[in-house]
């Protein structure tokens, strides 16, 4: 009971440091759900930081494959000594939660280890369902008890939204390491190119292609909401993050916006205000 407790203790010290808003997010769930809440966002963050901690894709990708055992009861070794495993495994036993959408999460990240470019509008958002999207669901599962909340749907669009403002508040980071998130169709449409991103150069089409993108996170944001209703209460909470979506956007939207140099964020009292008025 003890090391479950610490584990637990562990992912939520590891959010509310890598990960504030989910972490702050969280806070609007049932003190009962927070603990297993954490397991899963640690989890996740886990997952995306494999390119960070590695210099060689392969090693990100073995890296990749042993969370991948784990998650399938394959792993050698005491995969138990890994406290976010641990807790990890435990909120999927009491949850019932879907090993395979944990596991898909993971595949969806090998993307991340390379610098080959996103084909198309549809591959990203394929690429936020499988992580952005299946988390805020699988949290909604955690909130319903394991019962199906109903709320895929919605859960796929805010997911969505909630990933492409990410993606875009990165854009810099990526940029340096050698990645570029925004489809290509997006910029072949503006005349620009993969190199013009890796760079630095931009272009004079750039921001446009920005300014798509951000729309298309808008109108799956406007999908979400449209689907407001199909959320019960006790999964609302697994949507709180994406009440940031609209400010982050906004953030790009301001004059003094450089791409290449703009780490976009807004003030924590912000954030939390955001938080507290909720996405929909």
């Amino acid at each position: 009971m003890a090391e479950a407790i610490s584990n637990f203790a562990h992912c939520e010290a590891l959010v509310r440091e890598a990960d504030p808003d989910r972490y702050w997010a969280s806070l609007f769930a049932p003190v009962e759900k927070r603990p297993h809440l954490y397991a899963l966002y640690a989890f996740n963050f886990e997952i995306a930081r494999v390119r960070e901690a590695v210099r060689e894709a392969l090693v990100g990708e073995i890296r990749l494959q042993w969370w991948r055992d784990a998650l399938q009861g394959e792993a050698r070794g005491d995969v138990r000594a890994n406290p976010v495993a641990a807790a990890l495994d435990d909120t999927i036993v009491k949850f019932r939660l879907p090993r395979q959408s944990l596991v898909d999460l993971i595949d969806a990240r090998i993307f991340d280890l390379y610098e080959d470019p996103m084909p198309s509008l549809n591959d990203l958002e394929g690429y936020c369902g499988e992580t952005s999207s299946s988390l805020i669901q699988l949290a909604s599962l955690i909130l319903s008890d394991g019962a199906n909340p109903g709320t895929a749907d919605a859960a796929g669009h805010a997911g969505v939204a909630y990933a492409i403002a990410g993606l875009l508040r990165a854009f810099p980071i990526h940029a340096r390491q050698g990645q570029v998130y925004v489809p290509a169709d997006i910029l072949a449409k503006h005349g620009v190119v993969r190199e013009d991103i890796v760079t630095g150069r931009g272009g004079p089409g750039l921001k446009g292609a920005l300014a798509d993108l951000r729309a298309v996170a808008r109108r799956h944001l406007e999908q979400a909401r449209a689907l407001r209703s199909t959320i019960p209460n006790a999964a609302k909470p697994a949507f709180q993050p994406v009440a940031l979506v609209e400010p982050y956007l906004k953030a790009m939207e301001r004059a003094d916006y450089e791409p290449f140099h703009t780490v976009v964020d807004i003030p924590q009292w912000r954030r939390v205000w955001a938080l507290w008025r909720g996405p929909f």
